[in-house]
């Protein structure tokens, strides 16, 4: 994996920790920002260096959406916006979404449209206490878009993501966590320390299996029962040919920790 000069990468204990870097612009995503964050998650999807990730912003916002200034699309005519969503801000969502690996938003500041969606896409989020998020597009007399329909409802309810849909107002870290959107909220100058404590403690576990289960659980809501059922059954059938099963009954049967290498 590489750096890009807005993203900044390193990888410790197994963790990449993926930090947007554009202070200045609050972290708003344009076109290279976005390539080398996608970039980055096509390479995790197979690097076993990396069984856990965790996405943060530099300065004081997370990610305040894509970046609306500068030139043009290119694109014009009645298919330029479905076009642009398909292209950009949908692959970034479907990556996140879909990358079998724990991935942690370790939000510091504000996270508005896209960058909301970012986090929301994200397995879980540990908000800074001072962080807010904000569904911006009815401020910019927009539909919601980036996945947000889609993310919303899941995570808290139709009619709570109607409400924060319709009047885009701030949602302060402490009622994100009361509503259930994000999972934990701590004081900004201890957002790194409980990120990190997270991503290794999960960096250390069973990261194939972990993987298999969030696929199950993202897939759940979207099928029926008989479905679901079949395809734990299926997912089961691999996991347990897997070296960390075999590992973790080893380590059951000599009551001792089991030592997992994501494989």
């Amino acid at each position: 994996m590489t750096n890009h000069e807005t993203i900044q990468l390193s990888v410790e204990h197994q963790v990449a920790w993926v930090t947007l870097n554009r202070p200045e612009a609050r972290n708003a995503l344009d076109d290279a920002m976005r390539e080398a964050l996608l970039a980055i998650l096509t390479d995790a999807r197979t690097n076993p260096e990396v069984r856990a990730l965790v996405l943060t912003g530099s300065g004081k916002g997370f990610c305040t959406g894509a970046d609306l200034s500068g030139r043009g699309s290119g694109l014009s005519g009645p298919g330029a916006a479905r076009e642009l969503m398909r292209t950009r801000s949908q692959r970034l969502i479907r990556a996140l979404w879909e990358l079998e690996k724990p991935v942690i938003a370790a939000v510091n500041g504000v996270a508005a449209g896209l960058g909301a969606h970012l986090a929301f896409a994200c397995d879980l989020i540990i908000a800074a206490a001072d962080a807010r998020f904000i569904e911006i597009f009815v401020r910019r007399g927009i539909a919601v878009d980036g996945g947000g329909a889609f993310l919303l409802p899941r995570l808290i309810g139709l009619a709570k993501a109607k409400e924060l849909v319709f009047f885009g107002d701030d949602l302060p870290a402490d009622d994100a966590l009361r509503i259930g959107l994000v999972n934990k909220v701590v004081p900004q100058e201890e957002l790194t320390t409980a990120a990190r404590e997270w991503a290794e403690r999960l960096a250390q576990g069973p990261t194939y299996a972990i993987g298999m289960s969030k696929r199950l659980l993202n897939r759940s809501l979207d099928t029926d029962l008989e479905t679901a059922l079949e395809e734990e059954a299926l997912v089961q059938c691999l996991v347990t040919q897997s070296a960390d099963t075999q590992e973790g009954m080893r380590a059951f049967m000599e009551k001792r920790k089991p030592a997992f290498t994501g494989r």
